[in-house]
């Protein structure tokens, strides 16, 4: 699947959408941070530069959709959050970036 535009003023999910597509990303964690809903996963690696390797995938998945997520990247392991800034929410753009970034992740391991 692909994103779709997002604009400021849509709403976010509700907690039955959530639940609904949560349900194929059980890996993730529905985390709230000041107030703000994000899907939120740490990747193991086995050292910093397999870390970095996969940042920069991510990145640049989240740059050919237009949808960028908050990346923590320490040695051996890389967090990443997805949540829509424009509606500071969760989207369904979100549990799509969510799949795609665990399908980089099955092809890095």
């Amino acid at each position: 699947m692909k994103c779709e535009p997002c604009r400021g003023g849509m709403p976010t999910l509700t907690d039955e959408e959530i639940d609904q597509f949560y349900r194929q990303l059980q890996l993730w964690s529905v985390v709230e941070k000041g107030g703000i809903k994000r899907l939120e996963r740490s990747f193991d690696f086995q050292d910093f530069a397999e870390a970095l390797a996969f940042t920069n995938r991510v990145g640049q998945i989240a740059e050919e959709e237009g949808h960028h997520p908050d990346i923590l990247i320490e040695w051996g392991k890389v967090t990443v959050s997805w949540w829509t800034h424009k509606i500071g929410g969760l989207h369904k753009n979100d549990f799509i970036m969510a799949a795609k970034t665990d399908s980089l992740y099955e092809d890095a391991v």
